[in-house]
Order: structure tokens, then sequence, then C-alpha cells
């Protein structure tokens, strides 16, 4: 006999099921941003490398779980993908302070976190995964990267981008790394800051500054890609990808993000 009220296909588990079953088998990647204290413009490092890539055509999700950042919301142990909001054309904000240590499996890893934001965003190609190095060492236990410092022109922040080298090193295992450093475009330090920290990395921690480019932090949204920044980003997205693997385009009409999460226009500094 037949029940009237048995549904007559099995409903999605949560929004963005239909998204993944959608995007199911497309290349995403992650890359990891050791947060920093110290650099008062890290909300704009954010802003900057999500606006380059969305330019590229990229849809970038910005994970921001330092802990200087936002407070999850109150849903994120629910229902990750109710969190994310759309603050700009193809580039999407999920705050997640405190997120990773909820993951953290017996061996100490929390890479099941990861896996739990590319559930909840299925279209995005890119995360931005903003993190302390702490947490980045259990974010990245058991996955190849190469984690972006952050840094400014003054001592400190080059010293804290040393220690999220160093402890990275110690933990992972990781011997690559690219600085962004937040300066003016004429610092005539720059390039003596990035040699500095490139020799230490070398010398103490036989690890390699592979590459580093400037934010200018008085830099509007919409003012070209510094050359440097392009060059590096493209590196990046170019790790462990085969060399003649074109990348997937989506084709589908319907906006990026959930319209029930969508808003205006707005910057990753907007939710700090």
């Amino acid at each position: 006999m037949h029940d009237f009220y048995a549904a007559s296909a099995p409903l999605p588990l949560d929004q963005a099921d239909g998204l993944r079953r959608l995007f199911a088998g497309r290349r995403r990647q992650v890359l990891a941003l050791a947060a920093n204290p110290h650099v008062a413009f890290g909300a704009c490092v954010l802003d900057r490398l999500a606006g380059v890539l969305a330019g590229q055509g990229r849809q970038v999700l910005v994970v921001d779980a330092a802990s200087a950042s936002p407070p999850p919301h109150e849903l994120a142990g629910v229902d990750l993908s109710a969190c994310i909001e759309t603050i700009a054309p193809r580039v999407a904000y999920l705050p997640a302070r405190g997120l990773p240590l909820q993951h953290v499996d017996t061996r100490g890893s929390a890479g099941a976190f990861i896996d739990a934001v590319q559930q909840a965003a299925p279209q995005a190609e890119v995360v931005l995964l903003h993190a302390d190095a702490i947490d980045l060492a259990r974010l990245l236990k058991h996955r190849a990267a190469r984690p972006l410092l952050i840094g400014a022109d003054h001592p400190e922040s080059i010293k804290h981008a040393y220690a999220s080298a160093k402890l990275l090193v110690r933990r992972c295992g990781l011997m690559t790394y690219d600085l962004l450093l937040v300066a003016a475009p004429r610092s005539p330090r720059a390039a003596s800051i990035a040699a500095s920290l490139g020799g230490c990395a070398e010398g103490f921690l036989g690890a390699m500054l592979r590459d580093w480019a400037l934010i200018d932090p008085a830099a509007g949204a919409d003012e070209p890609a510094d050359p440097a920044l392009a060059r590096l980003l493209g590196a990046q997205l170019a790790l462990d990808e085969p060399a003649s693997a074109p990348r997937a385009v989506a084709t589908d009409p319907r906006p990026p993000w959930p319209e029930l999460h969508a808003s205006p226009t707005r910057s990753v500094s907007a939710f700090r």
C-alpha cells in the first residue's frame, strides 16, 4: 500500500546539498594565511586577495578563523552554509573564530574543518583560510601547502611572521612560504625586510621564502592588482596542479551563494 505521506524523493540534507551535487569533482584549493596581530590592516589583506582572485573569475570564500576575528554565527555548529554571507561579487565570508578547535581529532588534526567548509560552500574554487599559526598547524597537519605569512614595515610584525613559520616547520614540516608585506609601494625597507626574513628562514629553519609581494593598505579595491601579487597568487594556485588540467568554469545561472544570505557589497573589515 502506498504511503500518502511518503516523500517521493529524498530531501536535501541542507541548503547546500544541491550545489554540492552540481559542483562535485571541481578542483578546489585552500590558501593558508598565518594571522599576525601586529599587522593593523589584516582585513585589508583579505580584501585584496579576495578581490584579485575574484577579478580572475574565481569564486572565493574567506574563512576568518584568527583569534582576533569575529565569532561564528550561532548556527555554525548545525549548518555552516547558513553562516556564509556574500560580501561582493564572487566573494563570500565566513566568520570562524574558534571553529577549527571544534574539529580536532584524536591525532591533533583539524583537517575535518576544511572538509566541512568545502561541503558548506561547494561553489568556492578558492578558500582563503585565515588563522593563527597554532591553528594552521592543526588544519594543515596532513596537507601540502605553502603558507602565506603576513607582515608589515615594523620589526614586531616580522618577528611574529618568523615565529609562525618556525611553528609550522616544526609541527607540519612545511618548508616553503610566501610573504605578503603590508606597506607603502615606495617603502625603502620592503626589499630588505623580505630578504632578512628569507635569510632567517633559510639559516635557522632550513625553510625557503619563495616569493613576496607588497599590499598597499591605501589602495582602493578597484585598483589593478600589483603584478608581483598576481604572480604570487598564480604560483599558489598552481601548487600540485597538473600543467595541462583546465580549470572548471561554472555554467549554472544561479547566484554563487544562497540568496537568503546575500548582502550588499561590503569588505571583510565591515565584519570586524
